[in-house]
């Protein structure tokens, strides 16, 4: 018996580089794929090959391309973690490509659909990963479409529906195959591809770190990053209805968004304006009827959040909680996700009138403008806390508060300039004005809202980023930049987070948070 040519029986899937030649069948390609979707642009395919060749796969089965992928190198510290595909991407011609960034970014990978159960998309992946390790990339991060969104969200939001992908009570096409890739979702992206309607425009931003990467000896620098705060000063006075309360919060938060802001601040305890029109006379039990409000508080404020695309602290609100009521500062992001914060310290007032119980726990937030902390009113008074947070991370301080003197105020206003001087921080305080004449506890105001720098030559004269004029119904608007921060903190006048004499003393917490 003769030998048996095995090769004629070969069928091989080839990884390699996308070549110019190539361009016509992956144009069609992506016809295919994603119909109801933009496909690439000849020219976009040429400004890949001609810019980063070596971060544009395609797979070749029997001669013909069955799939692909595309990628560039950013500094992904550079980008708002809530970019679009259309800003990390250069509008799909990477021209922002940067040689020596960190992170290598996966903009697009297609797998033809009659031959999805061949694990090319695997593969495609597995290209990636081996182009990181083998340029020393700190990581892969991709924006992942969730294709079956669309058959959930009149249910669910993105977040819930990303969760019970996770937990594998959903099944998303390219969601499950990314985590199974060791990807890890970092956030969701509401804005990412307005031509996604299967995803309803969003993304989940997911990252893949790379066990070998070496840190480079050159630090890379950014020339800013700014963030623009907007702090209201609130004017407490009579409604009718919490659908007043509506109208008035959102008159509030679109003049924020119409300023471009990032944040946008509440003060202290406003939503007691709800108790001018439930007509509790009792302190005591008039904060257990406000807490009953809880819920549509939180719905209103992620609402927000989300259709005006901006971060919201949303003040802070009585909460019940196992039968005690705290006063809770609240982070409505503008992804729809949501964290909270107990006052710590308690005033006379609160204990007084209200009964209000001591929160135990201290946290700092990711944000996509870094990360910050909530200290509501009194607690900016306690100079541990900042030092605490600031430790832990934080750039920018909140300061909701509600004080009914001058000298109330005086005390909120500067102690937070203190702290923004001693931990080298931003803070921002945001109070009540006005009044509200026949509920207990809650009749008159004082306020004069700000936004506070370090004391130093690159920062504001005075340490004033902008202020209100006091008791007005009114905002301020300002920008913060946390590169010039981090700058001031390694080589500033004074450099007190670095000078602390930590031989001498330091701060311990005592819980585990």
């Amino acid at each position: 018996m003769s030998e048996t040519d095995l090769s004629k029986y070969e069928k091989k899937i080839i990884i390699r580089n996308i070549q110019i030649e190539d361009i016509d069948e992956i144009i069609e390609l992506g016809k295919v794929c994603f119909p109801n979707m933009e496909p690439w642009k000849r020219e976009q395919l040429v400004s890949h090959i001609r810019i980063f060749p070596e971060g544009q796969f395609c797979v070749e089965y029997e001669d013909k391309i069955v799939g692909s992928c595309s990628s560039l190198i950013v500094n992904f510290e550079e980008y708002d973690d809530q970019h679009t595909w259309d800003v990390i991407t250069d509008n799909g011609y990477i021209t922002n490509h940067d040689p020596n960034g960190n992170n290598l970014y996966g903009i697009e990978v297609m797998v033809d659909p009659g031959y999805r159960r061949m694990k090319l998309g695997a593969r495609l992946y597995e290209a990636r990963k081996e182009l990181a390790v083998r340029l020393n990339l700190q990581s892969i991060i991709i924006g992942g479409r969730i294709p079956n969104y669309h058959k959930h969200k009149n249910e669910m939001t993105a977040r819930e529906y990303v969760a019970a992908v996770e937990k594998h009570s959903i099944y998303d096409p390219v969601l499950s195959f990314q985590l199974l890739q060791g990807f890890t979702i970092k956030r969701i992206n509401t804005r990412y591809l307005p031509d996604d309607k299967a995803s309803a425009s969003m993304a989940t931003l997911m990252e893949w770190n790379n066990v070998d990467y070496r840190p480079k000896n050159k630090r890379i620098y950014r020339t800013s990053f700014p963030v623009r705060i907007c702090a209201v000063q609130y004017m407490m006075k009579k409604i009718d209805s919490f659908q007043d309360f509506n109208r008035q919060i959102e008159y509030y938060v679109d003049v924020a968004a119409d300023f471009g802001s990032d944040f946008v601040v509440f003060p202290e305890i406003f939503t007691t304006q709800l108790l001018s029109f439930l007509e509790e006379k009792r302190p005591d039990q008039a904060v257990r009827r406000l807490a009953t409000y809880t819920n549509q508080y939180i719905d209103l404020f992620t609402e927000f959040a989300v259709r005006y695309n901006i971060n919201i602290i949303g003040g802070s609100h009585f909460v019940e909680e196992n039968g005690d009521i705290y006063n809770v500062g609240f982070l409505f992001r503008r992804d729809g996700t949501i964290e909270k914060q107990s006052k710590l310290h308690i005033t006379p007032n609160e204990k007084k009138w209200w009964g209000i119980s001591e929160g135990n726990e201290i946290h700092v937030f990711d944000t996509d403008c870094g990360k910050i902390a909530i200290q509501i009113s009194y607690d900016i008074e306690f100079p541990e806390l900042a030092r605490i947070a600031v430790d832990k991370g934080a750039n920018i301080i909140f300061v909701p508060f509600c004080t009914e003197d001058r000298q109330g105020y005086l005390r909120v206003r500067y102690c937070a300039q203190a702290r923004a001087i001693e931990n080298q921080v931003y803070t921002c305080i945001a109070g009540t004005v006005g009044n509200l004449t026949h509920v207990e506890n809650v009749d008159i105001q004082y306020a004069q809202s700000g936004i506070f720098s370090p004391s130093d030559f690159e920062f504001a004269r005075d340490g004033i980023v902008g202020e209100c004029d006091a008791n007005i119904d009114t905002v301020v608007v300002g920008d913060v930049d946390l590169e010039k921060l981090r700058r001031s903190r390694n080589s500033g006048s004074l450099r007190q987070l670095r000078d602390r004499r930590r031989d001498l003393y330091r701060i311990e917490w005592n819980r585990i948070d």
